[in-house]
């Protein structure tokens, strides 16, 4: 496992990726005490943040859990790509980048919500900074989501709950996910309630039934587009569980122990095979979510500190992680690697030259009528001329006979 942090001035409140062509992905940190938004180039193969691509490593951890070495380098002194500055008391809350990469939003302390717009390339990233007049003086909002089609965009507050674009709910939550399809919002709420929206009329669609002893915490939906399910974390007295909802039905199919603590944040990969789940104590484990077992343990990733913020690299199986002592941190993942297009272009071009050759073998072994095998002292040219010649010595069967 590979990491890097962007600690240094300020401390980070949230952190998030901005989807970018070609998988030239940048990562945005959202920092207080001073209060900035700072983007970091990304890259995938040193697995590490960085404005030029090229990082000063200082100084590496090395530990031991179990039977694997876990080595987490710690960078400093990264410049950074670009960076917008608050005002005096201001400072960012959340964070929730628009699927083109073009723009985010970023909830503030002080109860509003700003726009920015992100134009340039690479080192020479711009923003352009707009309010959001529906979303002024609003409240704190703790958590921000776009669909995954960019056509809807929800927000949920303390006080003044739930915002789906330009409607408004009054609903006292603190988590929220909108369905692959953006036909459904699912929201958590304080009392461990969680409740189901239409996003068209805003319509409540169902309450997730639980058990007395049950409080749901976080939601997230399926995205493989296949299993239409919704995902919870649920804490039954002192045992952390993660259940599983069908949003066709609305019936929970089942629960596992898979981080076995209380989790501060979900988040699914883009292609929906893993869920990941972040403790507040610091660990964080990814979940394939086809046998929803564990395939990736990071402990004490974020040492004693509660993870804020968890999301899945685009394009790599590499997840961004934050805290509020550690910052933000890059990790790769262990698990099985993904087939690139090329590899399976190439596994189909090796399978059909290798029925060639198959082919090839059977015909050069076969007894058919264009290949039929022959004697050892006999020749194609002999075989012809002694069936000529037998047929010439012998009366034809057709020709005519007289009575």
């Amino acid at each position: 496992m590979d990491g890097g942090d962007t600690r240094g001035d300020g401390t980070v409140t949230c952190a998030t990726w901005i989807r970018r062509p070609e998988n030239a992905h940048l990562v945005v940190v959202g920092k207080s005490g001073p209060s900035s938004l700072e983007v970091f180039s990304f890259d995938p193969k040193a697995t590490s943040l960085s404005s030029s691509h090229k990082v000063s490593q200082v100084s590496s951890l090395l530990a031991r859990d179990g039977d694997q070495f876990l080595f987490l380098l710690k960078l400093f002194d990264i410049e950074i790509v670009a960076k917008y500055e608050f005002e005096e008391g201001v400072n960012p809350v959340t964070m929730a980048v628009h699927p083109s990469g073009d723009s985010l939003v970023c909830s503030t302390s002080t109860g509003d919500c700003k726009l920015f717009y992100l134009y340039g390339w690479e080192d020479n990233i711009k923003f352009m900074v707009e309010e959001l007049l529906p979303l002024q003086g609003v409240g704190l909002q703790k958590c921000l989501a776009f669909s995954v089609d960019g056509t809807k965009f929800a927000t949920g507050g303390v006080h003044r709950a739930l915002s789906i674009t330009v409607v408004s709910y009054r609903v006292c939550w603190v988590k929220s996910d909108l369905s692959l399809d953006s036909e459904f919002l699912a929201s958590t709420s304080t009392d461990g309630s969680a409740r189901v929206w239409n996003t068209i009329d805003g319509a409540p669609v169902t309450t997730l039934a639980r058990n007395s002893d049950e409080k749901i915490g976080l939601c997230r939906f399926s995205k493989d587009g296949k299993k239409p399910f919704l995902f919870c974390s649920v804490q039954r007295g002192n045992t952390a569980l993660t259940g599983v909802w069908d949003i066709s039905t609305w019936k929970k199919i089942g629960h596992r122990r898979l981080l076995r603590k209380p989790a501060s944040v979900m988040s699914v990969s883009l292609d929906g095979k893993y869920l990941a789940l972040g403790s507040k104590d610091g660990d964080v484990c990814v979940v394939e979510v086809e046998k929803m077992e564990v395939r990736h343990w990071s402990k004490r990733l974020h040492l004693g500190s509660n993870i804020t913020s968890l999301e899945f690299c685009p394009s790599e199986r590499i997840i961004l992680s934050s805290s509020s002592e550690w910052g933000a941190m890059v990790t790769k993942l262990t698990v099985p690697a993904d087939w690139k297009d090329w590899q399976i272009y190439l596994f189909l071009l090796g399978l059909f030259l290798a029925s060639l050759v198959v082919f090839y073998v059977f015909y050069q072994n076969s007894d058919s009528f264009w290949n039929f095998p022959l004697a050892n002292d006999q020749t194609p040219r002999s075989n012809i001329e002694t069936v000529l010649r037998n047929e010439q010595s012998e009366p034809s069967m057709w020709e005519h006979l007289d009575l």
